[in-house]
């Protein structure tokens, strides 16, 4: 069995069925701190293929957040976009864990991941598809339905940890197919902005 063991994926988190709601997420460093884009700042890009909406991004952003407070690792939209990207996989693979001949991994050690003939058969694996780096001049693909942005203070990487702001969309209140989308982080409408603690009060329900 893999190393990895279940207690280190929170339950919300591991998407046995995930709903294809797309998504897209700008991690973004601001040169002069303002919520005026600017052509100098810092962004980084990422497209998630399911679980876009609200509920399960904004978990996902204050888990990250909580670890990269607790390792001091926080450097930046690169880092932070990189991070999400690798939790998100990460949380996949308790899918493929489940005892199931036609997914589970033979694998004792991660490196065990890396060895064709221990995956060969599976087919399209979440934790290889599914989340992608983007160009944000490119803008989006059009088919999503939420858009993020989170932003990131400037900060030394040695200070105290700082709030992050963030901007959810309202579902498909965006151009899409029938717009440019390359112009869609700039005319969305957003239905939240505010601090990432604000956002998962608002538009988190706390569980049953």
């Amino acid at each position: 069995m893999l190393f990895l063991r279940r207690r280190w994926v929170p339950a919300h988190t591991r998407r046995r069925y995930s709903m294809s709601t797309r998504s897209q997420l700008r991690f973004v460093e601001r040169v002069d701190q303002t919520d005026e884009p600017n052509a100098d700042d810092r962004v980084a890009q990422v497209y998630r293929h399911s679980d876009g909406y609200p509920e399960s991004v904004l978990r996902d952003l204050a888990q990250l957040k909580e670890l990269l407070d607790a390792t001091h690792a926080e450097r930046g939209p690169g880092y932070t976009a990189a991070s999400f990207v690798f939790l998100d996989k990460l949380s996949t693979i308790s899918l493929y864990l489940d005892g199931r001949p036609d997914r589970t991994i033979d694998a004792a050690q991660p490196a065990d991941l890396l060895e064709p003939d221990n995956v060969e058969h599976l087919d399209q694996p979440m934790f290889l598809l599914g989340r992608g780096v983007e160009n944000p001049v490119d803008g989006i693909h059009g088919d999503e339905e939420y858009l993020y942005v989170v932003e990131l203070p400037t900060r030394n990487p040695f200070e105290d940890p700082s709030e992050w702001t963030v901007k959810v969309s309202g579902h498909s209140a965006f151009p899409r197919w029938d717009g440019p989308t390359d112009e869609a982080f700039e005319r969305a409408n957003w239905q939240f902005r505010g601090s990432l603690k604000d956002a998962l009060t608002e538009l988190v329900a706390e569980p049953a």
